[in-house]
């Protein structure tokens, strides 16, 4: 939904509101814009003490906004905790910000707008939407937020047509220090905010005691091995490794070492050079696509492995339900379990997860 939009009829907004600068800022811009805006606070865990809901009651009180609260510990326990713990048992890196988005920020958000009965949902993303009107059809094209640095687009590859056609990205024209700025200059005493961290409810970032500490499988120690399947040492886990990893191996050798396979069958954690990270071609699954129903023939794209990393060229092949991707220069740590997101040019094609 373009901000720019005719909204004389100043629709309601149901505004997910982190506590953060971000989405405080969005609800200014929102109702700046003419916008009726409901905030909307997610309770999703109680793993850290960075309680949301105050920061944000705080924010729509000064803007004089409705705000709700509601208790999503459940379905975030199903669809991303749980996911979360199962894929690192698995031998795979999970994406937990993906999953959020799919079924919390979006999938369970527009189920509460559409019980409150409020047209639009809105999120702190930093990514934009193009509606595009070709005689009677209509088009959403998810499109990079235009500050590089905090594009978030990534993250969203598993929109549709319908979501997009009820989402507003408020930040999408603008980067994250005109974001700071006008929050400071409105009075927001969040406006320095730290960001919040990748994975919210692991808030000292050891996944692997998380996942100790929350599973109800407990963890097998295993071999850990290099590439001619020699033993070089032992591990008390492999879900404590994800592919490239080199600190905390502790296996001495004369030449650095780095996770380049974890083979959850038989339990091990291979080993090898920065050399054998390298790979031009992954299979991915689970796809969606956002401009197109299903991909009918090879196509050239941009392709990118995971969130900080740059986009690359790539041809993607249709092969049944999946999609090959060829690399025009080879990748470093392609991981099991993460998302791979196709672009041309700043458009989202669509995504899925790396096999």
């Amino acid at each position: 939904m373009n901000m720019k939009e005719d909204i004389s009829k100043k629709p309601k907004v149901l505004l997910g509101m982190s506590g953060g600068v971000d989405s405080s800022t969005a609800a200014l811009l929102l109702q700046k814009e003419g916008y009726e805006v409901i905030g909307a606070t997610m309770q999703l865990h109680d793993y850290c003490n960075n309680d949301p809901v105050e920061d944000a009651k705080e924010v729509a009180k000064k803007l004089g906004i409705e705000h709700h609260v509601f208790n999503m510990k459940e379905q975030f326990k199903k669809h991303v905790i749980d996911y979360f713990i199962e894929e690192y048992q698995a031998g795979r890196t999970p994406n937990p910000c993906v999953a959020c988005n799919k079924y919390i920020k979006f999938g369970a958000t527009i189920d509460k707008a559409e019980e409150l009965g409020i047209e639009y949902i809105a999120t702190g993303h930093y990514a934009r939407i193009e509606k595009v009107t070709d005689g009677n059809k209509v088009e959403y094209l998810l499109k990079k937020g235009k500050d590089e640095r905090k594009d978030q687009s990534y993250m969203l590859y598993n929109l549709t047509q319908e979501l997009l056609a009820k989402t507003i990205f408020p930040l999408g024209e603008y980067s994250k220090e005109e974001v700071r700025k006008i929050a400071e200059e409105n009075g927001f005493t969040i406006a320095n905010k730290p960001d919040s961290q990748e994975v919210c409810f692991v808030p000292d970032n050891n996944h692997f005691r998380f996942i100790q500490e929350n599973s109800t499988t407990p963890m097998k120690k295993g071999e850990i091995v290099n590439t001619k399947g020699e033993v070089l040492g032992y591990h008390e886990g492999s879900a404590k490794y994800t592919i490239g990893q080199r600190k905390g191996l502790r296996i001495s050798a004369k030449t650095p070492l780095f996770v380049i396979d974890i083979d959850s069958e038989k339990n091990q954690v291979v080993l090898g050079s920065n050399d054998e990270l390298f790979s031009k071609e992954l299979i991915a699954t689970n796809l969606n696509w956002i401009t197109f129903e299903k991909l009918e023939k090879e196509m050239e794209v941009e392709a990118k492995i995971r969130y900080k990393a740059k986009e690359s060229k790539a041809r993607i092949y249709p092969i049944d339900d999946k999609v090959k991707v060829v690399f025009e220069k080879p990748q470093r740590a392609i991981t099991k379990g993460q998302s791979v997101a196709f672009y041309k040019d700043d458009i989202v094609l669509g995504g899925g997860i790396i096999s």
